[in-house]
């Protein structure tokens, strides 16, 4: 699945490029320019150190529900992990292993957070523009922000009159005792389910506001023993078998998420059974049971993966409350049920804006053209890398290239080496822009809506997923299908200029 090879120099001179972001996404970019001989980058990072949403997601039980073994660079694959699934710190750890391995900090420019980007034709340059009122030209530029960056909190009647602590899981204030408290947590995605079985076991009284609930599987997580630890470290094709174990893994969970796929229909049965006796071993209240079964299919929200988040539930000092929350006062929450639950504390876990693609950034490109504008009612691309009218734009971890099952790693390391691919074009036919055609990018949004309307992502939930109803975020198909497109890009889809 990808080794680290020697860098193949280029003798023509490169297009300057605009790397935005350190995340997964951002140096495994800076990786494959770097490995194809190009050095006329520079990465512009908001933050002091490198990480992304490993950085900045501190909160108690913060790890990856993507093993390790997969969810890591397939350059830099054979890392002393100490969990079949990284915790938050060893992953932020790993990224500034890779950045300092292969010398990718002397590109990075901490601290300087890009507020917007316009393209002069005319010169064929982006100018960024940056909160601090500088700038900076390139000829290309590249964004790797992610979806999962900008934090999202509902507007609740009355939160201004609250007097205890409030704040969002992706910002997590750790000066808080949690200790003997009354806290209620809104919203059951990923990041709850990780952080509630710890707060479960510290406060007094949590109560947690589900507005709709998703099927959760086993972890199948756990230390490395010493001995296994050996083995991986002195016989590494091991760790490769498993690397591809978990790979595969991941396509037979795919499979569930599309209905028109025969080995869909085998999966989603016994993925359905998994999560209903999971729910059987670890709910003996019947009637929490219900309330903690979804209604829709696997995989129409993310599939959580967790041991401790059903236990936790139903602990006796926890509260499942599914009516919505309708205001909160001084020290207390008021739901539809009528019932006033009094708190000392309030913590939002409802994700992130992963719809509002590059956000607060804007970018306009041909005639003035306002990317946020365009994508008001939804973003679209092509391929998740390529906006058309946007020439010399590249996305990483852009429209339809999210995964309902699998690593997002392997997605970007496809897209890195598809984006460095046109670097090399645009160097040896000396371009001055790239801009992918607006019939190929219908034509990919047209087959995304059809596949959408026969998988699990439109099957009737509410989700992160989707804006009015279509699939913005997700690739429908399976991780190996994604990287025979892009393993070359199809020159016809694109209209260039020198």
């Amino acid at each position: 699945m990808g080794t680290h090879e020697e860098p193949t120099r280029n003798t023509a001179a490169s297009p300057s490029i605009a790397i935005i972001g350190t995340g997964f996404g951002g140096l495994g970019m800076a990786y494959a320019l770097k490995k194809a001989g190009i050095e006329s980058f520079t990465i512009f990072e908001k933050a002091q150190d490198v990480g992304g949403v490993w950085r900045d997601n501190t909160y108690p039980g913060a790890a990856c529900d993507v093993a390790s073994h997969l969810y890591s660079f397939s350059f830099e694959p054979h890392y002393a992990w100490s969990r079949r699934y990284g915790p938050q710190a060893e992953i932020h750890a790993y990224l500034r292993h890779v950045a300092d391995k292969y010398d990718l900090r002397r590109h990075i420019r901490f601290a300087t957070e890009v507020a917007s980007a316009d393209f002069d034709e005319s010169r064929s340059l982006w100018t960024l523009r940056f909160t601090d009122g500088s700038t900076h030209e390139a000829q290309v530029v590249i964004t790797a922000v992610g979806q999962l960056n900008l934090p999202q909190t509902p507007n609740v009647e009355g939160i201004e009159r609250f007097t205890g602590r409030v704040f969002h899981s992706a910002r997590w204030e750790h000066d808080y005792d949690f200790r003997g408290k009354r806290v209620a947590v809104i919203g059951t995605g990923p990041s709850a389910v990780q952080f509630v079985p710890a707060l479960a076991a510290e406060v007094d009284k949590l109560v947690v506001f589900q507005r709709s609930t998703s099927w959760t599987l086993p972890k199948f997580d756990g230390s490395y023993t010493r001995v296994e630890r050996w083995l991986l470290t002195k016989l590494p094709f091991l760790h490769t078998l498993d690397r591809w174990r978990i790979y595969w893994w991941y396509e037979f969970l795919s499979a569930a998420l599309q209905n028109g796929s025969l080995l869909g229909r085998l999966s989603r049965p016994l993925l359905r059974f998994a999560a209903r006796a999971l729910m059987k071993a670890q709910v003996k209240d019947p009637a929490l049971r219900a309330r903690l079964t979804p209604d829709t299919p696997l995989g129409c929200k993310r599939i959580l993966l967790s041991n401790e988040w059903l236990p936790a539930l139903a602990r006796p000092n926890v509260e499942v409350v599914t009516e919505p929350v309708l205001e909160v006062g001084a020290s207390s929450i008021r739901a539809a049920d009528g019932v006033t639950r009094e708190i000392d504390a309030l913590v939002f876990g409802t994700g992130f804006s992963a719809t509002q693609f590059l956000a607060p950034m804007d970018f306009r490109g041909l005639g003035g053209a306002s990317l946020r504008q365009r994508w008001k009612d939804g973003a679209q691309g092509y391929l998740g890398v390529a906006v058309s009218d946007f020439p010399n734009l590249f996305m990483l971890y852009g429209p339809n290239s999210n995964l309902g099952a699998g690593s997002i790693i392997f997605m970007l390391e496809r897209q890195q080496r598809y984006i460095t691919q046109w670097v090399r074009e645009m160097t040896q036919r000396r371009l001055a822009t790239v801009d992918v055609e607006p019939a190929a990018q219908q034509a990919f949004n047209e087959e995304m809506a059809a596949r959408s309307g026969n998988s699990a992502y439109t099957g009737g939930c509410s989700s992160w997923y989707l804006v009015g109803g279509r699939n913005t975020n997700n690739w429908v198909g399976y991780m190996s299908e994604y990287a025979r497109r892009l393993r070359r890009p199809s020159m016809s889809h694109f209209r260039v200029r020198t």
